[in-house]
């Protein structure tokens, strides 16, 4: 390689490592709900913002809506992913479907190192609420959920569950604020990790839906529609 495709390299290699920052940073305002559904993410802002360019700007942008939490529309820019009340009872039935057949799918009882791992990330999850770490919350539970799901042994199953946590991050959002879900949601890892232990396949995967219906129903309230099982429950 000649030293001038040698600085190429270098200069693509950099721009990726901002554009990956840019799309990291706004995924942890739209999941903290700093940048509401339906908000518009001008790019001339954000490059001011971010001391980028544009095009590295436009880059991080599209990463996010490749995971469907950014909309972007020609001749309108890009905005918060937002949703109709239809498209939320959709998402969420396939989520149900998916967690529920990757419940179904784990041996159990399951060995007690993995169930000692998930322990050990719901001990921190707890750590994060008891801080009021938003961060810590959101990263501990998303884990907490892919390793769980992972003990299926279906690896497809289990990213086509996790795109489906990523697209319902702006949904979610909200739920991190509120104690009473904070609180049942504590309850359900502990459940969760009680059932792993033992052999009631169906209990499992009853949880694992029953836990993701409250971000569903704060959404549908939202937007002023109350959806069937509006319990508040879990994230």
């Amino acid at each position: 390689m000649t030293l001038a495709h040698q600085a190429e390299a270098r200069a693509a290699a950099g721009a990726d490592a901002v554009s990956e920052r840019i799309a990291r940073l706004l995924e942890q305002d739209i999941v903290f709900g700093r940048l509401k559904p339906g908000q518009k993410l001008p790019e001339e802002e954000l490059a001011e913002r971010f001391g980028a360019s544009r095009h590295q700007v436009r880059e991080g942008l599209a990463r996010l809506a490749r995971i469907g939490i950014v909309a972007k529309e020609r001749n309108k820019g890009a905005a918060v992913r937002s949703f109709t009340p239809e498209e939320v009872r959709q998402i969420y039935e396939v989520r149900e479907i998916l967690q529920r057949q990757a419940a179904l799918l784990i041996p159990l009882p399951v060995d007690g190192r993995a169930t000692d791992a998930l322990q050990a990330i719901h001990d921190e999850y707890e750590r994060a609420v008891g801080a009021g770490d938003l961060r810590g919350i959101h990263e501990a539970n998303d884990r907490f959920h892919t390793e769980l799901f992972r003990l299926c042994g279906n690896e497809v199953l289990v990213q086509l569950v996790m795109h489906y946590m990523d697209l319902t991050y702006a949904i979610r959002a909200n739920a991190f604020f509120d104690p009473e879900i904070l609180e049942t949601s504590r309850r359900h890892h502990e459940l969760m990790i009680r059932l792993l232990r033992g052999k009631d396949s169906w209990a499992l995967a009853q949880i694992c839906v029953d836990h993701m219906q409250p971000s569903k129903a704060q959404y549908l309230a939202a937007l002023g529609e109350a959806g069937p099982g509006s319990m508040r429950r879990g994230i």
